[in-house]
C-alpha cells in the first residue's frame, strides 16, 4: 500500500491498517489520530510533526524512525520496538510504552509525563531534559542512559536499572526509587529531595552536591559513593551502609541514621545538628572535624585528634528502659500518651514517645537520648507517670550521693566536674517533675489506672553498652491476686521504701558514669 492510499482510505474512515509494511514512508505532519498501526512495520519511517494521537502501534516496529515533534498522546505502544528512533520533542504523555524498546532512542525535551514505561527498555537512550513527571518506569532500563536536566519528579522507578546513567541536575523530588540500581550513576546535583531510595543501590554512584534532604535512604547501599557537600538534613538514613564513602561537608542536619555503617567513610566538616553521635559503626573512619551549629554555618565546630572520633561516635545508642510489671491496656495507653505529650511538652529533652514492647505479662517502654549526660535526669521526667516516680528520684539522688562521698579515690578532678553538672542537672530535673505534676491533669487521671501502680524497674545504658538500674521495686516480678492487694502492701511499706541503689557498689556507679561519652572535652 502506498502512502497515498493509505491517507485517502483514513480519509474515507478506515483506521484499521494493523500488520501495514511502510518502511522509509514519509507521512510527515498526517494527522492520523486514533489510527491502528498495531503490528506494522515502519521501520525509518518519516512522521515527524504528524499526529497519532490515542493511536495503537502495539508490537509496532519503528526502528531508526523520524519522530521527532509526533503527537503520540495516549498512545498504545506496548511492546513497540523504537530502538535509534528519533523522538527530539514528541508528546508521549500518557502513551502506553510497557515493555517497549527505545534503545539508543533519542528523546531530548520529550514530553513523557504520566506514560507508561513499565520494563520498558531505554538503555542507552537520550532523555535529556525530558519531562517524566510521575512516569511509570518500575523495572525500567535506564543503564547507560542520559537524563541530565531532566525531571522525573514522582515518577516511578521502583526496581529499575539506573547503572552507569547520567542524572547530573535530573529533578527526582518526590520519587519512588526503591530497589532501584545506581551503581556508579552520576547523580550531581541532582534533585533527589523527599524521593523514596530504600534498598536502593548506589555503590560508586556520585552524589556530590545532590539534595537528598527528607530522602528515605534506609537499608540502602551506599559503599564509596561521593556524597561531598550533599545535602541530607532529614534524611531517613536507618541502616544504609556508608562503607568507604565521602560525606566531606554533607549536611546531615536532623538526619536519622541509626544503625548506619560507617566503616572507612570520610566524614570531615560534615553538618551534624540534631544528627544522634549513637547507634554507629565508624571502625575506620576518617573524620578531622565536624560543624555543630545549628545552621551549619561553622560557629560550632568540634575537632578531632587521630582517634577521638571513636569517641563522638558510638555504635550504642543510651536508652532508659522503664519496666511494668503489667501489660498495657487501652484505657493506660491513652492516659500514658497523654501524659508524655505533656512532659514534652516541658521537657524538651524528650523529643519522642518511647517504644513499646508489650508482653503477655510485662510492658517495657524504652527512651532514646541523645547524650549520655541526659540520661539520668531524662529518667526523672519519664518515670513521672508511675507510682514509683518518687522512689525512682530517691534512688537517683543516692547515685549522685554515693558520687558526692568525700575522700572516693575512684574519683579524679573531672569526673568530680562532671558529678556536679549531673547534679544540677538531676536537680533542674526533679523541680520540673513536681512543677508539671502540679500542673498537668493528665497525671491525675494515670494516678486512677491500675497500670500506672503496677511495680516496675528503670534501667539506664549508656554509650558504652554499660547498664545501671536506678531503680527496681521490691515488689516487682510478686504477683497478687488482686490490685488492693499490692496497694494494702505498698502503703504498709512506704515509710521504709527499698532501694536497689543500697546493693550497688561504688565501683559500679563510677564505671557507669566514667564510660560516658561528652561532647565537649
Amino acid at each position: 500500500m502506498t502512502v497515498e492510499e493509505l491517507l485517502e482510505q483514513y480519509t474515507a474512515g478506515i483506521t484499521n491498517f494493523s500488520g501495514i509494511e511502510l518502511c522509509e514512508a514519509n507521512l510527515s505532519g498526517a494527522k492520523l489520530s486514533g489510527i491502528n498501526f498495531s503490528e506494522a512495520n515502519l521501520s525509518v519511517v518519516n512522521l515527524s510533526g504528524a499526529n497519532l494521537s490515542d493511536a495503537n502501534l502495539s508490537h509496532a516496529k519503528l526502528n531508526v524512525a523520524r519522530l521527532s515533534g509526533v503527537n503520540f498522546v495516549g498512545a498504545i505502544m506496548n511492546h513497540a520496538s523504537l530502538n535509534v528512533a528519533n523522538l527530539i520533542r514528541a508528546d508521549l504523555s500518557r502513551a502506553q510504552l510497557r515493555s517497549a524498546s527505545l534503545v539508543r532512542a533519542e528523546l531530548i525535551r520529550a514530553e513523557l509525563s504520566r506514560a507508561d514505561l513499565f520494563e520498558a527498555n531505554l538503555s542507552n537512550a537520550d532523555l535529556r531534559e525530558a519531562t517524566l513527571r510521575k512516569a511509570n518506569l518500575r523495572r525500567a532500563n535506564l543503564s547507560e542512559a542520559s537524563l541530565k536536566g531532566s525531571s522525573l519528579a514522582g515518577a516511578n522507578l521502583e526496581m529499575a536499572n539506573l547503572n552507569a546513567a547520567d542524572l547530573h541536575r535530573t529533578d527526582l523530588s518526590g520519587a519512588n526509587l526503591r530497589d532501584a540500581e545506581f551503581k556508579q550513576t552520576n547523580l550531581t546535583h541532582a534533585n533527589l529531595s523527599g524521593a523514596d531510595l530504600s534498598g536502593a543501590n548506589l555503590r560508586w554512584a556520585d552524589l556530590s552536591g545532590a539534595n537528598l534532604s527528607w530522602a528515605d535512604l534506609s537499608g540502602a547501599k551506599l559503599s564509596g559513593a561521593n556524597l561531598m557537600g550533599a545535602n541530607l538534613s532529614n534524611a531517613n538514613l536507618t541502616n544504609t551502609s556508608f562503607v568507604h564513602a565521602n560525606l566531606t561537608e554533607a549536611t546531615l542536619i536532623k538526619a536519622e541514621w541509626i544503625g548506619a555503617d560507617l566503616t572507612g567513610a570520610t566524614l570531615t566538616g560534615a553538618k551534624l545538628h540534631s544528627a544522634s553521635r549513637f547507634g554507629l559503626k565508624t571502625e575506620g573512619m576518617i573524620c578531622e572535624w565536624v560543624d555543630l551549629s545549628p545552621k551549619g554555618d561553622r560557629s560550632i565546630i568540634q575537632k578531632f585528634e587521630a582517634d577521638d572520633p571513636g569517641d563522638f561516635f558510638n555504635e550504642t545508642p543510651p536508652t532508659i528502659r522503664i519496666i511494668v510489671d503489667a501489660t498495657l491496656e487501652p484505657e493506660a495507653n491513652f492516659a500514658l500518651a497523654g501524659a508524655y505529650f505533656h512532659i514534652a511538652q516541658e521537657y524538651r529533652i524528650i523529643k519522642q514517645p518511647p517504644s513499646m514492647e508489650i508482653g503477655r505479662r510485662r510492658t517495657v517502654f524504652t527512651f532514646r537520648v541523645d547524650s549520655d549526660e541526659a540520661l539520668l535526669p531524662t529518667a526523672c521526667l519519664a518515670i513521672l507517670p508511675f507510682r514509683d516516680a518518687t522512689s525512682t528520684h530517691k534512688s537517683i539522688y543516692q547515685v549522685i550521693e554515693i558520687l558526692n562521698q568525700e575522700n572516693v579515690p575512684e574519683l579524679d578532678i573531672k569526673i568530680s566536674h562532671r558529678v556536679k553538672q549531673l547534679t544540677t542537672l538531676i536537680e533542674q530535673a526533679i523541680s520540673q517533675a513536681q512543677t508539671i505534676r502540679q500542673m498537668k491533669k493528665n497525671l491525675e487521671l494515670a494516678a486512677k489506672i491500675n497500670f500506672f501502680r503496677a511495680p516496675t524497674q528503670t534501667i539506664l545504658t549508656n554509650s558504652s553498652a554499660q547498664t545501671l538500674t536506678v531503680y527496681n521495686n521490691p515488689y516487682f516480678g510478686k504477683k497478687f491476686i488482686n490490685p488492693s492487694q499490692l496497694d494494702a502492701t505498698f502503703l504498709a511499706d512506704k515509710s521504709s521504701e527499698i532501694s536497689t541503689i543500697a546493693s550497688l557498689s561504688l565501683n559500679i556507679v563510677v564505671d557507669f558514669l566514667k564510660s560516658f561519652h561528652y561532647i565537649n572535652e
